[in-house]
């Protein structure tokens, strides 16, 4: 009751938190980037979300009780969020000392060549985000893995990280299993299965074309001569790599056709890779642990340092030793630290009233068909900026403008389409979300490095409004006549 007697603020005045953001963001890209992830993202969204507080508490008297109880429930609905990206911090990095993707990496590169290996990890990381509904868990799996094969191949690991992002990203957008999927379908009041077939419209196309730029980019590096005798004689010296390994990833696989929460999954899963460790790896975890011969506490200590802190095993090479060497949960506390400040600020301007100020005009400039879902489109973005997390995103975009669907006759899929083109698909892209910020983590890679390369992603958003533009969308009178 108290939010609706709060006065809406001026749109230009509601602004002025989220240029602060993007100008303090654009200034530790130049001049601080070694510490964009490990304090320097963290103080520019306090400071946003100061600038926010303060105009809202003086010219707006909003009282500091609204805004301490949004926070307290935004951050609150962040615990499992943030209990998840903990355990895949853990899972990646026992996925790496198990020898799971030393073994993917050894037999990658003598399979793929350089001039298909982009069409190809899009594709691979598609199919794998189908099957397993998650994008997060890709990236932090298979994903390590083909970034490992690209280095391997000599294709640059910005161009590598793209693809895999952007198969990632499909197969999320595409899977019933998805988190994504569900919450946008289900907030736009729309059945699953027919979002799904209606974001075809869009997602076959974006990715069509995404497959072809990465072939022609690929086919750039198909005249190169690419030396991988260094990576398999380095891995298999450091690592037993067998088949054997695999038991993980299909024992993944099996909890997520079972439909096993996730949680609980990256947990099975990470204690299934420290088995497979301590049995194939024995050398390799008793050097982690610090003694020399293999005994029952260098294991222990070794096995446990993986899960939670950084490890580094010497393969010879260096270029290699930092393609293995693992940050454990400890290495997510940076991603963590920022989300946190960024569900901060979204809920800070939830509170002060200043987000659905500047929703507002996108609502007042929709005159047509092209331009609803335009609006649409342009405020999954824009709430992925503020909101710092593709679920709040989301939730804030199918409740803004799902009566104006309604009240124009659109069937709800033309909703939750627009909405998943745009807050699912380019939360990745922004520095400071949720998304941006556990890729560019688990990927080693700034997220304003591989952006360029997510074409998928990039594209997605275009395509919904062109595809709207041509008429692909059902007018009032055909919703009536069906």
């Amino acid at each position: 009751m108290e939010n609706k007697e709060k006065i809406l603020p001026n749109p230009l005045i509601s602004a002025l938190p989220l240029l602060t953001l993007v100008a303090l963001i654009v200034l530790i890209l130049v001049y601080l980037p070694d510490d964009a992830l490990s304090g320097a993202s963290q103080l520019a969204l306090i400071f946003a979300t100061a600038v926010c507080v303060a105009i809202s508490m003086i010219v707006y008297k909003v009282s500091w009780t609204s805004f301490e109880v949004s926070i307290q429930a935004t951050v609150g609905d962040a615990a499992v969020s943030v209990l998840i990206l903990l355990m895949i911090g853990m899972m990646s990095s026992t996925w790496m000392i198990s020898g799971v993707v030393p073994t993917l990496i050894y037999y990658g590169v003598q399979i793929m060549s350089p001039a298909v290996f982009l069409p190809c990890a899009c594709i691979i990381s598609s199919l794998i985000s189908v099957m397993t509904g998650t994008s997060w868990t890709t990236i932090a799996t298979i994903g390590i893995a083909l970034l490992g094969i690209g280095d391997a191949l000599g294709v640059p690991p910005a161009l590598s990280a793209g693809a895999i992002i952007s198969g990632a990203y499909f197969g999320d957008k595409m899977s019933p299993m998805s988190d994504t999927t569900v919450l946008a379908s289900s907030m736009a009041k729309a059945d699953l299965f027919s979002h799904i077939r209606y974001m075809m419209y869009t997602t076959v196309p974006s990715i069509t074309i995404s497959l072809l730029l990465y072939l022609f980019i690929g086919l750039q590096f198909g005249g190169k001569d690419v030396e991988i005798t260094q990576y398999t004689t380095a891995l298999d010296g450091a690592f037993n790599i067998s088949l054997w390994t695999m038991l993980v990833p299909l024992f993944t696989g099996f909890l997520i056709y079972k439909k096993v929460p996730s949680l609980i999954t990256l947990v099975l899963s990470s204690f299934s890779a420290c088995l497979c460790a301590l049995v194939l790896q024995t050398d390799v975890v008793a050097g982690i642990g610090g003694e020399g011969a293999v005994t029952a506490s260098g294991l222990l200590q070794g096995i446990m340092k993986v899960c939670y802190t950084s490890t580094h095993v010497d393969t010879g090479y260096d270029a290699i030793n930092s393609l293995v060497a693992t940050r454990g949960m400890a290495g997510m506390l940076d991603t963590i630290w920022l989300i946190l400040c960024a569900f901060c600020f979204g809920a800070c301007m939830v509170a002060s009233r200043m987000l659905e100020s500047l929703t507002a005009i996108l609502l007042r400039a929709v005159r047509n068909t092209v331009s609803l879902v335009t609006s649409t489109v342009v405020s999954g973005v824009l709430l992925n900026m503020i909101m710092g997390d593709q679920f709040l995103s989301i939730i804030m975009n199918a409740s803004i403008f799902r009566k104006e669907y309604e009240k124009r006759g659109y069937r709800p899929e033309l909703l939750s389409r627009s909405t998943e083109d745009s807050s699912t698909v380019t939360s990745v892209l922004v520095p400071w979300t949720a998304c941006g910020m556990t890729q560019s983590t688990v990927l080693g890679i700034p997220t304003i490095v591989y952006l360029p390369f997510c074409f998928f992603n990039i594209i997605s958003p275009i395509m919904s409004c062109l595809v709207a533009a041509l008429g692909f969308v059902p007018t009032p009178k055909q919703q009536k006549e069906e």
